[in-house]
């Protein structure tokens, strides 16, 4: 090892029974570093990471840290050693103060009484320029955003000297974001090092100094990021040349399917009107929090409506009051929250696939389990979704593998209004290039479809059309050559137009 170098993994694999997570994977961080760890969902991450967490423990290879073996039986040893983990769902005791959830597990007594270390953890806060945060302060209470911080608080808390950070963006606002990238840059001043895992390429090359690419639970790609094209590194995670992310539009547009006005709800105070067309994917851009997703789930009958109309064109039915009467009417909706929505986890593919539509097994009071599944591997065929057999529980498949069990549900429905709310949030670049062309053939089918989305080049690359929520209010919809990122933040930010989409 160089004298800079801080950690060095060599040969790492990891099985579980018959699956091979990890088959060797060779990891080199300097001090003070920001090292990205890249590769597709399932690509073995996370496995190596809570390898060096400590949660498991490799069957092989060699892991140095600070020059010395590291040797951990579990996450607490890890992170006495140095080692602090921040997962992509965060770990915060809601009910408890910000001090407590810092110190958590840390606690010192004097004569049986808990001991305050208010001062210490003030001094985390203020070091990572968060003193406006107070110890004092419920964790609940706080921004997602916050949230965050008290996390990393905790990792400096514990004289962390290496941070792994699992998709630490994910829910974060462009601003919230922004922040998270000046912690993490004054921690590199002070010599820490970061292992920053991130389906955000374009973040990686933002804040990264060195890459790591894991495909199939092996190393196959390292170097500066500032070296090395973007193209080459997802070349490099997918195992192929990717020559377009976003497909070619070839669909047509048709008549109106989807007639809103004056639609309101708790979540949105102000009244939107919005116009749907056969075969049309209209985005929805604006800030987290502005009502993007409140919107849609009024539409669809999840949130309640204060006022307003919504028509199904050429649908008899016609009714999305409740989600139950949208499905009977051609409207689905994808959850941002895959976890706890937009699929039973617990439960297997066909059951996720099937269970909102049984119509099509029932035998009297029977269900034909045989025609079930057979439907379900057609599906999971068509969307290309990795899996072992049909019954395997939906929590044992990849992010991306996740999401596309959950289109394959919408289209089970046969539904002819799909609205996606985040559909590629926290999946692999090569997941998402999957789900963009579904997206342009579901389009092509005549399917309508209503994309939210925190990325912007996606808006920009999969839609026709664009519209912008502000505080609740939806700005007028116009084809996406009509939109840049100046004038799509102006109106997420003020709620004004600019000039020349205002003359036309």
């Amino acid at each position: 090892m160089s004298r800079d170098t801080l950690l060095k993994l060599e040969g790492i694999k990891k099985s579980f029974g018959p699956v091979k997570a990890l088959r060797g994977v060779n990891l080199e961080v300097a001090q003070g570093e920001i090292h990205a760890l890249i590769g597709e969902n399932g690509a073995g991450k996370s496995t190596l990471m809570k390898v060096l967490s400590g949660a498991h423990r490799a069957d092989s290879g060699s892991i140095l840290f600070e020059g010395k073996p590291f040797a951990v039986t579990d996450p607490a040893s890890a992170r006495a050693l140095g080692v602090g983990m921040i997962y992509q769902e965060l770990n915060i005791a809601p009910h408890l103060s910000v001090e407590e959830n810092i110190s958590l597990g840390l606690d010192l007594s004097h004569f049986g009484f808990r001991k305050s270390r208010t001062k210490e953890v003030q001094a985390c806060l203020e070091r990572l320029g968060h003193q406006d945060i107070s110890p004092s302060a419920l964790a609940g209470t706080l921004s997602i955003g916050q949230q965050q911080i008290v996390e990393i608080a905790r990792s400096l808390f514990a004289k962390s000297r290496l941070i792994i950070m699992d998709e630490p963006t994910s829910s974060l606002s462009a601003e919230d974001t922004q922040a998270l990238f000046k912690v993490m840059a004054r921690l590199k001043e002070e010599g820490l090092s970061i292992i920053y895992i991130s389906h955000f390429l374009e973040e990686v090359r933002e804040i990264s100094d060195r890459y790591t690419v894991i495909r199939d639970g092996e190393s196959v790609d390292a170097g500066d990021i500032a070296n090395t094209s973007l193209d080459s590194v997802i070349e490099a995670m997918v195992g192929r040349s990717l020559h377009e992310m976003y497909p070619e539009k070839n669909h047509n547009t048709g008549g109106p399917v989807l007639k809103v006005r004056g639609l309101s709800g708790s979540p949105i105070p102000q009244k939107v009107d919005l116009d749907l067309s056969k075969g049309e994917v209209l985005g929805i851009a604006g800030l987290v929090g502005s009502g993007r997703s409140e919107l849609i789930r009024c539409l669809f009958g999840l949130d309640d409506r204060n006022s307003g109309k919504v028509e199904l064109i050429g649908n008899p039915k016609g009714k999305t009051h409740s989600p139950n009467a949208s499905l009977k009417s051609g409207m689905n909706l994808l959850s941002e929250n895959r976890k706890e929505e937009g699929l039973a986890v617990s439960l297997g593919l066909t059951a996720n696939l099937t269970l909102s539509r049984l119509k099509p097994y029932k035998r009297g009071p029977f269900l034909d389990l045989r025609k079930e599944q057979l439907s379900a591997q057609k599906w999971l065929g068509e969307l290309g979704v990795k899996h072992h057999h049909p019954q395997q529980p939906a929590t044992t498949l990849s992010g991306g593998n996740q999401q596309k069990v959950a289109i394959a549900r919408m289209l089970h429905h046969d539904s002819r209004i799909l609205l996606l709310d985040e559909p590629t949030r926290g999946i692999d670049v090569g997941s998402k290039a999957e789900i963009y062309k579904l997206i342009e053939d579901l389009a092509g089918q005549g399917k309508a479809i209503i994309v939210v989305s925190s990325y912007l080049p996606e808006l920009m690359g999969i839609c026709d059309s664009l519209a912008v929520m502000h505080k609740g209010r939806l700005s007028p919809k116009m084809s996406v050559s009509e939109w840049d990122e100046t004038s799509v933040m102006r109106y997420a930010t003020s709620g004004t137009m600019p000039s020349k989409e205002l003359s036309n």
